[in-house]
């Protein structure tokens, strides 16, 4: 097997897995393989699928974005805020507002790693804690004021011809992914500077501007996250971004794009939100305590990264 067989075979196995696990839960719970329920795991799929969209972006350099908690929760308590007003015009405001705010804290973090030259892995951290502490000056702690406007409900919890809309809102995401990826000098870009940062910068390729431009997509596509799941609760609540930073860095790892960067398919990602959104029902249905499943999500991970151990070997063999 050669590395490109590998690579395809790792981005199909976690949709493979995910039927795996519907059919095996089905012989449990028979409403598995009802039409309703499928439909409901696609749509919560959706939320976890949009902020991957931006993170695997990221992550193809190389790099990290641990500030998607509070950047997701921070867009969410903006457009809630500006919602509840009640005024119909900040009432308008709110969904651009809420995505302004995740692509400036997009910006923040690429000055800080493209610029500044701090690991990632550090200044996102330190950005997502600034961020949590600035929520709770704002909240005293509480859960913030404020209610989804019409729009947002309907982005989250609508349906169009019987299909979620947020699923018709990840499809445009993921389309809009695809191309930049596959269509245009910015996708060969995160590749190359996934592949070896200081050659492309040699070759003449500006990457400030790609590792910057790359974190404004993930801040960007962590707030339309938030939003939208602040129109499925109706709501923004303390903290509601923390239980999606491991199963979408799970997600997008487990479908194959190297955490080094350098590599990865789009929809290897995609194969690997819908497994951890069917794993993540299976495991609230036994009602398993949130510790094992963060256990079991780093488990998925390690194993994940001792897989990806194995592509230069076969690279090496099939030369």
């Amino acid at each position: 097997m050669n590395a490109r067989q590998w690579d395809r075979l790792q981005s199909l196995a976690p949709l493979v897995g995910a039927v795996l696990l519907v059919l095996a839960g089905s012989f449990f719970y028979p409403k598995f393989l009802s039409a309703g329920y499928l439909l409901q795991q696609l749509q919560i799929a959706s939320f976890l699928g949009v902020i991957a969209a931006g993170s695997m972006i990221v992550i193809l350099l190389g790099q990290i974005d641990l500030s998607i908690p509070w950047t997701l929760t921070g867009a969410a308590i903006i457009s809630t805020s500006l919602a509840g007003t009640g005024d119909p015009t900040l009432t308008a405001l709110a969904i651009p507002g809420g995505l302004f705010f995740g692509a400036f804290i997009g910006a923040v973090n690429g000055v800080g790693v493209a610029i500044l030259r701090i690991p990632a892995m550090v200044w996102t951290l330190a950005v997502n804690a600034m961020l949590l502490g600035v929520a709770v000056l704002n909240t005293g702690g509480f859960n913030p004021k404020g209610e989804a406007s019409p729009l947002m409900i309907e982005l989250a919890a609508g349906r169009l011809a019987g299909i979620p809309i947020a699923a018709e809102v990840w499809f445009a995401v993921s389309v809009l992914a695809l191309l930049l990826l596959h269509r245009t000098t910015f996708g060969r870009y995160l590749i190359a500077i996934g592949n070896s940062e200081k050659a492309t910068y040699l070759s003449g390729v500006d990457t400030f501007r790609v590792v910057i431009l790359a974190f404004v997509i993930s801040g960007t596509c962590s707030a339309l996250g938030g939003i939208m799941l602040a129109g499925y609760a109706n709501q923004a609540y303390q903290s509601m971004g923390d239980p999606y930073l491991m199963p979408v860095i799970a997600a997008v790892v487990i479908g194959g794009t190297s955490i080094l960067g350098g590599s990865g398919s789009y929809v290897g990602t995609v194969s690997g939100v819908l497994f951890i959104t069917v794993l993540t029902s299976i495991l609230s249905i036994m009602q398993l305590a949130d510790a094992w499943r963060q256990i079991i999500f780093g488990g998925i991970i390690l194993m994940m990264l001792l897989m990806q151990g194995l592509r230069p070997r076969l690279h090496s063999s099939s030369s």
